[in-house]
This record gives C-alpha cells, structure tokens and sequence, in this order.
C-alpha cells in the first residue's frame, strides 16, 4: 500500500471522522472504499477501441471484404503468394 495525502475541506473531514467513529473503521479505510467505488463507477467500460467507427470511408461493403482489407500486405511463409481465406477452400497447388 502506498502512503498519499489529500486535501479536504475541514467540514468534510468532521463528517469523514463521525462516519469512521459510528461505523467503528478508521477514517483511511473509508476514504480507500470511497475511492475505489468511485474508480469503479468512472472506469472506462471495455469493449471497442475510441478509434472505431471514427471514420467513414464511404463503403458499404467494408465486412464483406474485411478478408482482402486485412491480408492484403501479407506474404505466405511458403511463398505462393496466395492467403488462405476463412470459408474458402485454399488454393490448389500444380505439380
């Protein structure tokens, strides 16, 4: 745990020491709940990146061709020069 001071109004501080003396906890303990429950509520929610959907390129066939957007700078290990493709067959080789 790591030591910090923080300064509040001396009001607050009276009502932060009667609810630490009624609750029977030490003011610390109530000020860590207090700010974890706010971090908690101020956190932000998981899920998509702020980049997304921040553009409009204009298309509307973007899902369709997300395969061909992706793999299109990559190379093959074996070097056919052919991305197999999610629900196509690969591609045959001659021999």
């Amino acid at each position: 745990m790591k030591r910090t001071t923080v300064f509040i109004p001396e009001a607050l501080e009276r009502e932060l020491q009667l609810c630490a003396r009624q609750e029977g906890r030490p003011t610390a303990s109530l000020v860590r709940e207090a700010l974890a429950e706010y971090v908690a509520r101020h956190r932000p929610t998981p899920g998509l990146p702020a980049f997304v959907a921040a553009f409009a390129s204009g298309r509307t066939d973007t899902a369709e061709r997300h395969e061909d957007l992706v793999f299109r700078t990559l190379t093959p290990h074996d070097g056919t020069g052919d991305l197999p493709r999610a629900g196509r067959k690969s591609p045959r080789r001659r021999g």
